[in-house]
């Protein structure tokens, strides 16, 4: 065998026999994730009508479908090591049962407050097992495959839009085709999950190469820091503030003693500032890669056709699981460093994003759908790949707490962001055509965001009896309700491209710190890091 036969199997070699079968098993945990969450996206037109809520209140919805995947894989990654990571996949696996039993209780003869609550706690569970799940599966393929993270990481999150792929085209079946209930599509999503528990059954988990090398759990939260740790306690603030309408001093109250006690563990240490900078920046991926999944079928279907923004969502999502297999080859043979891959992509989604608010028919809207689909294929795991790389010491904590940090941007920020900008824009563009047609037809209840006006959009309920109506029984008045709705799209995504744009510029400010260190590198944990001994793996 040759010396580049030799380097070929030790990069792509698993530190144990069965790593194969446990990143595939990863694979299919995923894979469930993003089945429910491309179905969910695609059921939001049947919820408003069905149930008469804003784009406001479908954006709370949607929010806690990521709200709660931070709690699961905050504390996912702060226990793993301690736990072990077959206890956390039995929980993921019982939540995720539990979140179909919720959610599947409202029903349209409720009210809407009670139906309300039960989809949007519904959802909240379904995010906390999928939480739970990359709290185990994102620090389990660094630590399997240490000489090449960036592919395997990438390999792991193909899943991602194999799922969607497959969540959207089961439920354009479904739903366009056959008119099935949304409990039907939605109950899709635990086919993938009874699979991966019984690939995850019995196996055996390797620990952290920090665990392993004996790194103290203290030692593990030092690069995350005070300046780490504001970043998830504020999203956390927001959270209690947000979903359980606490009062701001509360909310942020809990937000301080959390960050007290991250000071308390890591002896007050103000944290590594490249790592905060990753933290705050997974913060605009979040918001800008899954807050928009979260609508994109129901913004390019307005524009379109239901049946278009379907077809959209699939192909994008199938361009973002084809690319996902070769971040190795850009790595190595383009010679593109995981940060100038994240600065390109950054650059192709604030494009794709402007094009498709300017899309006017479907070959357009593909052509802009798929810059927006490449730029945002490698924002997730390779943002994951480049905090292992750096700072391999902080074990599962590190990667865990972004992506938890991602997440609850996605939620709070992403989803729950453009609901609102939906609602404006649109109840914005019906008042200056005619204010009288506006006051018919907004909604009863305001949507707010953080530090914006309040907002009031278009009633859910009175656009989805308009849709219904074929294009020549509408009278005037209604199709200009439709037209003030879709300009108000059409802005939203404009307003959703200034994301990806400061991404950019973080990326290539980036760039120039790496440049002037020399490169970029992975940084391994030396001996003097290290505080004992390797330990072997533990039964899951």
């Amino acid at each position: 065998m040759s010396k580049i036969d030799d380097i070929a199997d030790t990069h792509d070699a698993g530190i144990v026999p069965n790593a194969k079968r446990l990143l595939w098993a990863g694979f299919m945990a995923i894979l469930a994730a993003g089945v429910g969450f491309a179905i969910r996206g695609g059921i939001f037109d049947n919820w408003g009508s069905e149930f008469g809520f804003t784009g406001g209140q479908l954006g709370e919805i949607g929010g806690a479908g990521f709200t709660g995947f931070c709690f699961g894989i905050f504390i996912g990654g702060l226990v793993a090591d301690k736990i072990g990571y077959g206890k956390l996949v039995v929980a993921a696996f019982l939540f995720h049962i539990l979140s179909a039993v919720v959610t599947f209780m409202a029903n349209p003869e409720q009210d809407q407050a009670t139906a309300f609550e039960f989809l949007k706690w519904g959802m909240f569970i379904f995010a906390l097992a999928n939480g739970t799940l990359e709290g185990v599966a994102n620090p389990l393929v660094a630590t399997l495959f240490p000489n090449n993270r960036t592919h395997y990481l990438n390999i792991l999150h193909a899943s991602w839009p194999a799922g969607l792929v497959f969540g959207a085209a089961v439920g354009w079946i479904l739903d366009e085709g056959m008119g099935l209930s949304w409990k039907l599509q939605l109950s899709l999503y635990l086919i993938p999950t009874v699979i991966y528990g019984i690939m995850f059954m019995g196996q055996k988990f390797p620990k952290s190469e920090a665990s392993a090398k004996g790194v103290k759990y203290g030692e593990m939260f030092k690069d995350v820091g005070l300046l780490g740790g504001l970043v998830a306690c504020y999203l956390i603030s927001l959270f209690f503030s947000e979903q359980f309408g606490l009062s701001p001093i509360f909310a942020y109250g809990i937000g301080f003693v959390l960050l007290v006690i991250i000071g308390i563990i890591t002896k007050f240490s103000f944290g590594a500032i490249l790592l905060f900078v990753l933290f705050v920046t997974h913060a605009l991926v979040g918001a800008v890669e899954l807050g928009t999944d979260q609508w994109m079928q129901n913004i390019t279907g307005n524009i379109l056709t239901p049946g278009q923004g379907k077809a959209l969502f699939i192909w994008t999502s199938l361009v973002m699981f084809g690319l996902r297999f070769c971040a190795h080859f850009i790595e190595s043979k383009m010679k593109i460093s995981p940060v100038g891959l994240l600065f390109i992509c950054a650059v192709l989604a604030c494009i794709g994003l402007n094009l498709t608010s300017i899309a006017s028919g479907f070959a357009m809207a593909m052509v802009a759908l798929t810059i927006y689909g490449v730029g945002k294929t490698f924002f997730w795991p390779t943002m994951l790949a480049v905090a292992s790389d750096r700072f391999p010491k902080t074990g599962a904590i590190a990667i865990s707490l972004m992506g938890g940090i991602g997440m609850m941007s996605a939620g709070l920020i992403g989803s729950k962001g453009l609901g609102y900008a939906k609602d404006r824009f649109a109840g914005e563009e019906l008042k200056q055509v005619d204010a009288a047609l506006y006051e018919e037809y907004k909604a009863t209840d305001s949507t707010s965001f953080t530090i914006f006006a309040d907002a009031t959009g278009l009633d859910g309920k009175k656009l989805g009896e308009i849709k219904e109506l074929p294009e020549e029984d509408r009278t005037e008045q209604q199709q200009a309700v439709l037209d003030a709705d879709i300009r108000g799209d059409r802005a939203t995504l404009k307003a959703d491209s200034f994301i990806p744009a400061i991404m950019a510029v973080i990326y290539l400010l980036l760039l120039l710190f790496f440049k002037m260190k020399g490169g970029y590198k992975p940084v391994e944990i030396t001996r003097e890091e290290a505080a004992g001994g390797v330990e072997g793996p533990h039964q899951a």
